[in-house]
């Protein structure tokens, strides 16, 4: 996979480097990685980052080196693939499934199929979720297929360009059918788990739409400005009005085995294409089927 970049006439680059850190925006750690494996081109020879350039002279970069990705076990797994080009992979995650290996998951987390799938297509790369979601969330998931695209999807989601929908069940209902919560969000002492507000704690900001409502449930559409751990679970757990089924921040439901809250869509720049692209996920249907109905039939 080679990217490339065409110097212009308006352009105030210096050398190789200026461009492949004023225009590709490389992080210092993936500079590195690519000098020491010779992926640095001008006029598609190999280069220094010294070297200079001017108007025509055409940069590129290859991503094509091996990785060690040894530290993931392979699971064969069946993979929802919403998307998939050369730079990423956009996963309809079930719920019951961590993204990443741990003592508890260390062969059947979405990293493990997505490894295997990797080994399956000869890419020799490390498994590199661009969002997270928690295990008993669903929705959709981004893996990034090399880390110069990690680092793109990343920073758009820290500059909030990249945005994320959910869609979820709380019990009852807000004072009003749409706005804004604005509270902190910390660590809670008393658990390695647990989030809480805290006025001490990292700014978190949910907005909100009711979509349909009764007098014991409400369909919410929840989109994030701000990413904290458990961000919309203790945002509406705080405010008297936790999602359904949410064990840690409410009570369990006979309606459902596991908090109703979904990952429903996510938009973003595409890095290489510059074009805006969107992918949904509407899976939760199945899965909510229970709650929905009750809240259109009650």
């Amino acid at each position: 996979m080679n990217i490339s970049y065409t110097i212009r006439k308006e352009d105030h680059f210096k050398n190789v480097k200026d461009v492949l850190k004023g225009y590709f925006k490389i992080s210092d750690r993936l500079l590195l990685k690519l000098k020491n494996n010779d992926k640095i081109f001008l006029n598609n020879s190999s280069c220094s980052v010294r070297n200079s350039v001017v108007i025509d002279d055409i940069v590129s970069f290859s991503l094509d080196f091996i990785e060690d990705n040894s530290n993931v076990v392979p699971t064969k797994m069946d993979l929802n693939i919403l998307y998939e080009d050369e730079y990423y992979m956009v996963i309809d995650k079930p719920s019951g499934i961590a993204i990443h290996p741990s003592h508890l998951h260390f062969s059947n987390s979405l990293s493990n199929g997505i490894k295997y799938y990797f080994d399956s297509i000869g890419l020799k790369k490390k498994v590199r979720p661009v969002n997270r979601l928690d295990m008993d969330t669903s929705g959709i998931v981004i893996f990034a297929k090399n880390e110069y695209i990690q680092e793109c999807l990343i920073k758009q989601m820290n500059n909030g360009l990249l945005h994320k929908e959910y869609i979820g069940i709380i019990n009852g209902s807000f004072d009003k059918d749409s706005g804004t919560i604005n509270l902190p969000i910390g660590r809670n002492m008393n658990s390695i788990i647990e989030r809480c507000v805290d006025l001490n704690g990292s700014p978190s900001i949910t907005h909100y739409q009711i979509l349909n409502k009764n007098t014991k449930y409400s369909i919410v559409k929840f989109i994030l400005e701000t990413g904290r751990t458990h961000q919309i679970r203790v945002h509406c757990s705080y405010l008297g009005h936790s999602i359904v089924g949410d064990t840690l921040y409410g009570s369990s439901s006979d309606l459902i085995s596991r908090q109703a809250l979904h990952s429903y869509k996510i938009s973003f720049v595409h890095p290489i294409t510059n074009i805006n692209v969107k992918y949904i996920s509407d899976s939760y249907k199945l899965d909510f089927v229970n709650l929905i109905s009750n809240i259109k039939t009650t």
